[in-house]
């Protein structure tokens, strides 16, 4: 039966195209190592259908039966899967010369290929990313996309453990290091044997372009920077993303803020996030117009979104890079004491900028999100933060990906929503089991707005009102907010720098 599973491993590498017939001994010898055989007998027959997650855990149980695994645990399986695969994967050199090659047909087919190679070599689990749920959620602001991961495994205990005790070290730096490539891993770092990194230049830099292992949205990509060196929003932040899009003008891109709390989870290493996908907040329409002075070829206004926007638009990205730097440098230093906006307290700054990067309609746009970061004894966690009693649903930072209009929820609230859609259809009392007693008052809340729930329609029901919930979340992080009194602040922003409403 292992002979099968072996056999069947190589078969699934000629069927993607990882290797060619060329390689097939080759493969089947490497597979061989890993799993520490010698012999081999090749099976009769045809191979049948061959599915990937089926074939893997064959080749994983018999590791473990056979001493190859030490522990029967996640981390120990997905080290282990991850060299198996590394067998079947061409060397980084012969992925991005076929990557470049394609690009000389079209930026379009070297994507394509390079997001398929990642997704056949096991990369991208496609098999724990189809875990995750997903919906749409109608709202004033548009259609939200809410989904609650489940792809990142939960750690055993014996992994915990065993990260605990494992020696501590500098190599990689971290998870976005370009060393990441090929690395074995270990249980406090993930195995990328089987990870292969395409080399751009941007502003004159290296800068590494690969795809998210955790795919939240279409091609969701990131590029990184060749060094490990801390975020900055700054001008050359803008001359990157634009060069990028120049690259890639079917992908946007975009950055963190490079401040805690409204920053994303790794601002030790400075990185963006781009993808082909179009985000509620891009199908946005533009609300208030501009001109801003000395850029009069540039169409500007604050979009109609929860959180503060301001888009840019133009032929010419040199224009749009100008004035974004015009504008983020005026909102470093920007106060306003009757928005509640503070450039700093105590020294500490608090205004930054989350930026992205298109082209559309033949046009360059970039988005400007204002983003502050000040706390308060009233929000210790932050002002412009999901606040408290949004907490059972949302209390992680918001970063670019939520601004843009895509909730990622904790993998608890699988279990909670199906708990929850049992007691609202049963007429059951929410708070009287603590695992969901912390949905009390939003359940309350929400449930008089609907006449019957029902077993049927329990579940639409909660996905709709948790997509509410999130819509309130941004209203929560945008630091001017869609009301009168907001808007006029805003506006008195722009005006503050030579924009003028049209």
């Amino acid at each position: 039966m292992i002979y099968e599973a072996i056999n069947k491993l190589v078969q699934y590498g000629l069927d993607t195209g990882l290797i060619k017939e060329q390689d097939r001994f080759y493969a089947l010898n490497q597979i061989l190592d890993v799993m520490n055989m010698d012999e081999y007998t090749e099976p009769e027959g045809d191979t049948g259908e061959i599915i990937l997650e089926a074939v893997l855990e064959e080749l994983l149980d018999y590791a473990f039966e056979t001493g190859v695994i030490k522990e029967n645990t996640v981390t120990y399986r997905d080290l282990f899967d991850t060299k198996l695969m590394n067998c079947l994967m061409p060397r980084p050199s012969e992925v991005e010369g076929r990557f470049w090659e394609l690009y000389s047909q079209s930026p379009q087919a070297a994507t394509e290929y390079y997001y398929k190679l990642s997704q056949d070599s096991d990369y991208i689990r496609r098999y724990r990313i189809k875990k995750d749920m997903h919906w749409l959620a109608p709202t004033k602001y548009g259609d939200l996309d809410i989904t609650v991961n489940l792809s990142k495994p939960e750690k055993d205990p014996r992994d915990i453990a065993a990260a605990k005790l494992a020696k501590q070290s500098s190599y990689p730096k971290c998870l976005l290091c370009m060393e990441n490539e090929g690395y074995a891993g270990r249980t406090n770092h993930p195995a990328r044997n089987n990870h292969r990194v395409i080399r751009l230049t941007m502003n004159n830099s290296q800068w590494g372009f690969q795809y998210s292992p955790y795919v939240y949205y279409n091609e969701h990509c990131i590029v990184f920077n060749g060094q490990h060196i801390p975020m900055k929003i700054e001008r050359e932040t803008f001359v990157k993303l634009f060069d990028f899009v120049k690259l890639f003008p079917h992908y946007f891109l975009g950055s963190n803020a490079d401040l805690p709390i409204v920053g994303g989870s790794i601002l030790s290493h400075d990185h963006f996030q781009g993808g082909n996908y179009t985000f509620a907040m891009a199908k946005a329409p533009m609300e208030a117009c501009f001109r801003a002075e000395g850029f009069e070829s540039v169409e500007a206004g604050i979009v109609k979104w929860p959180m503060s926007v301001l888009r840019t638009r133009s032929k010419n990205p040199e224009d749009l890079i100008d004035l974004g730097t015009k504008v983020l440098e005026a909102w470093r230093a920007y106060t306003d004491e009757e928005a509640f906006v503070f450039a700093e307290t105590d020294g500490e700054p608090h205004n930054t900028i989350t930026p992205i990067a298109r082209m559309r309609d033949g046009l360059y746009e970039l988005d400007l999100v204002l983003r502050n970061n000040i706390t308060t004894e009233e929000f210790p966690m932050g002002v412009y933060h999901p606040h408290q009693e949004r907490h059972h649903i949302k209390k992680e930072n918001i970063g670019l990906i939520e601004v843009m209009g895509l909730a990622v929820l904790p993998s608890r609230l699988k279990e909670e929503f199906k708990l929850l859609a049992d007691y609202i259809a049963e007429g059951k009392d929410v708070r009287a089991n603590e695992t969901i007693e912390k949905h009390g008052d939003w359940v309350e809340g929400f449930l008089p707005k609907y006449g019957t729930v029902t077993k049927e329609n329990a579940d639409d029901i909660i996905q709709k009102e948790a997509g509410l919930v999130f819509e309130q979340v941004l209203e929560d992080a945008g630091v001017y907010k869609c009301d009168e009194a907001g808007r006029e602040g805003f506006k008195r922003f722009l005006s503050s720098i030579g924009f003028n409403q049209i």
